[in-house]
């Protein structure tokens, strides 16, 4: 088989993902980038629509088996069409199994994603995937680990936020041992996991970064037009406890209080939306409200595109998971609209204080309305932090530069590009 046919497999948690747009912009960009990319996803899409980034994706899927009790009998006939085929292989593998049985956190899980290694790799052959790369640090890299050993090939992996926080720490660092290289998108995460690593120059630094060419022209219009009531403030993210949105809230609920004109879209959905909708009515802010639901990317620039303050609280869940750098804030600075966000985890590397945004510490509520009511009403702030903003997004988060350095990363570990 000539070398322009060897492909790159990415083991995802689930493909395609509404909510991971950084994912299939890298997929994309890779592709751009002369790499012929197979998909390896442990979950089918859960939305009955997708980005329209995706459509551009030449990489073919193979689903994985997600359900011991529903995949059972596919797991089983290619885990032992595997072992018939690569007996030697397969041993190897049922004593890293055995290693890693009792560190496992999910006894239940720990068969399982030893299954979804065996089917990958069987389901892998005559495909010449020459190298798998997982995105999270979690169960993908798991079943990548597994995979590169039954198909003797290696792998690495991009490590991001909850699956490094929630995980418990000597469980990476097995990971990070056995992998070629690995990834991560914030300098926040590289210190931490240069601490559980003998080989820290293994561990890469690239932003997801952003297409930039969506946002072009928009934030300067912005300069030249003040913020007036009723003042338009919006949030995109997953309902769940590490983006602070009760402290949102209770934040807007303190401003109408002392009179501020405004109205709210939130912008997604999760388990925590009775919750949500409960607060939003207990703080009597249904006028102010807009629950929107999960949208396609075109229809969230639609709601930047009239937005004047975009505001993000992340904070520390109790599990330890946390944000890196939500690609939405990149976003929101490149379209001009000014960015209220807590001094958490890779925030800070995006957002400076009064100089690209307002940086405010976390859970406190009253901080926050303070950021959001001086990012409205201060004419001067505005003209100073929109093409400042600006600036920053262009010069660290383009995600064409970003995604080429890590294009040069997979060349230089010996994964080929393809003739393109």
């Amino acid at each position: 088989m000539p070398e322009q046919t060897k492909r790159l497999g990415m083991v995802l948690k689930g493909y395609p993902r509404i909510s991971e747009t950084f994912i299939s912009n890298e997929i994309r960009g890779l592709e751009k980038n002369g790499f012929a990319v197979h998909i390896f996803s442990m979950r089918k899409p859960r939305e009955n629509f997708t980005h329209e980034s995706v459509r551009d994706i030449q990489a073919r899927v193979t689903y994985l088996p997600e359900s011991m009790l529903w995949g059972l009998p596919a797991l089983v006939w290619n885990t032992l069409a595997y072992a018939c085929s690569h007996p030697r292989r397969f041993t190897r593998g049922l004593r890293m199994l055995g290693s890693r049985f009792a560190g496992a956190p999910k006894k239940h899980t720990w068969l399982k994603h030893f299954m979804q290694g065996c089917f990958l790799a069987n389901k892998a052959q005559g495909l010449e995937v020459a190298h798998l790369h997982a995105h999270f640090a979690h169960t993908p890299t798991t079943v990548a680990l597994y995979g590169a050993l039954f198909l003797d090939i290696p792998f690495s992996f991009t490590a991001h936020a909850k699956d490094i926080y929630t995980q418990a720490p000597e469980r990476i660092r097995e990971k990070l041992a056995l992998a070629r290289f690995a990834v991560t998108c914030t300098g926040y995460n590289k210190l931490f996991l240069d601490t559980l690593t003998e080989r820290p120059e293994h561990i890469h630094k690239i932003y997801h970064g952003i297409d930039l060419s969506l946002f072009n022209g928009a934030a300067a219009l912005r300069e030249q037009q003040p913020a007036e009531p009723p003042y338009r403030i919006m949030t995109v993210a997953r309902f769940v406890e590490k983006k602070g949105l009760p402290d949102i809230l209770h934040a807007l609920a303190l401003l109408k209080k002392e009179g501020l004109d405004f109205r709210y879209a939130l912008i997604g959905d999760g388990a925590d939306r009775k919750q949500l909708k409960q607060l939003v009515d207990k703080l009597g802010l249904d006028n102010e409200v807009e629950f929107t639901g999960t949208i396609a990317h075109d229809q969230v620039l639609e709601y930047f595109r009239t937005a004047q303050a975009f505001v993000l609280a992340c904070m520390e869940a109790k599990d330890g998971d946390r944000d890196g750098i939500p690609n939405v804030i990149a976003e929101s600075m490149a379209m001009g609209v000014p960015v209220v966000s807590t001094n958490v985890s890779g925030v800070p590397e995006l957002v400076e204080d009064r100089v690209t945004g307002m940086l405010v510490p976390s859970r406190d509520v009253e901080a926050i309305a303070e950021g959001i009511r001086s990012i409205l009403t201060d004419a001067e702030l505005r003209r100073r932090v929109i093409p400042a903003a600006r600036d920053k997004v262009h010069e660290v988060f383009d995600n064409s530069v970003l995604i080429g350095r890590l294009g040069d990363i997979f060349a230089d570990n010996d994964v080929p590009r393809s003739a393109n």
